[in-house]
């Protein structure tokens, strides 16, 4: 049998079929169109004024009304003179301990929320627990003064049933306590959504090849949640690193940490803006690694 080989006939110029030329810019003009405004933004509000805060940081010993003459990292020399360092140490210290106490007191809510309330009370319940983000941070600090003075609600119980007073405020628990109760929402909610994805039939089968309840939980729930465990978490701590609130109105003068000494060199006595600039682009690095860990290991659906 003979294979034609005769080759279809030219479309027309004017034929609908024929493929239209598409320039450049109209393949970009509607991105730009879309993230042009935001883009414009992040650079007048993000990207310019970093930049700015890295040129006063190369600056030694600069001052409001200085001339501008990068000249070197003697600031960034100092960030690791003994006292920044414990400064920062101490800023560390209060965002570690404040991720592992919403880490212990969210995962059991968010658990009960996703795998023991009903559907129908489960929204519900879960906004009971994001209320306080409603309410400003400042008026949630003073609220714990309230609480943890040695006149205050806590040690006014405390005496009804005979237990000598708790001197909390100024202290490093009272910051833990009120950085962990203003960040626990956060980390509850993207606990949920990560828990409320579990599947439950690998519960049952587990209980069912004879796992106890403990072995269920480490070698079942936390596999399967840990995306969600590491966005929580780190979540808590990048926010908690730069908190200046709880510390400033519940640690006292002996619970400076980074966002407190920044403020010090530019708004303080001292106004050292070269050496708060340097600070500034250490805690900038020091959330950037953060916000890049979360996006590498964290559940993004959750967050």
């Amino acid at each position: 049998m003979a294979v034609s080989t005769r080759t279809p006939p030219p479309i027309p110029p004017n034929s609908p079929l024929k493929a239209e030329t598409v320039s450049p810019w109209s393949v970009w003009a509607g991105p730009l169109a879309l993230l042009g405004p935001s883009g414009l933004l992040l650079l007048l509000l993000l990207v310019i004024p970093t930049l700015v805060i890295f040129q006063l940081s190369l600056v030694p010993n600069i001052k409001p009304g200085d001339l501008v003459n990068p000249s070197g990292i003697a600031n960034y020399l100092r960030v690791f003179e003994p006292l920044n360092l414990q400064v920062m140490g101490r800023s560390l210290f209060f965002a570690t301990g404040t991720t592992i106490l919403c880490l212990l007191l969210g995962f059991p809510v968010a658990y009960w929320i996703a795998l023991n309330v009903s559907k129908k009370w489960r929204n519900l319940t879960l906004l009971g627990f994001v209320l306080p983000l409603w309410t400003s941070s400042l008026l949630r600090s003073y609220a714990w003064i309230t609480i943890l003075r040695p006149t205050g609600v806590l040690n006014s119980l405390l005496a009804l049933v005979g237990i000598p007073p708790l001197e909390l405020l100024n202290q490093s628990s009272a910051v833990l306590i009120g950085m962990a109760y203003s960040y626990l929402p956060y980390i509850v909610t993207i606990l949920y959504a990560s828990l409320e994805k579990l599947d439950r039939r690998l519960l049952e089968a587990s209980q069912d090849l004879g796992a106890n309840p403990v072995e269920t939980f480490w070698k079942v729930t936390v596999p399967q949640t840990m995306p969600g465990i590491a966005a929580g978490s780190l979540l808590v701590f990048i926010s908690s690193l730069g908190d200046f609130v709880d510390p400033e109105l519940l640690g006292g003068a002996s619970s400076m940490t980074a966002a407190r000494l920044i403020y010090n060199q530019f708004l303080g006595a001292t106004q050292n803006w070269g050496l708060g600039s340097a600070l500034s682009m250490v805690l900038i690095f020091a959330v950037s690694i953060g916000i890049a860990l979360l996006l590498k290991y964290g559940d993004r659906n959750a967050i």
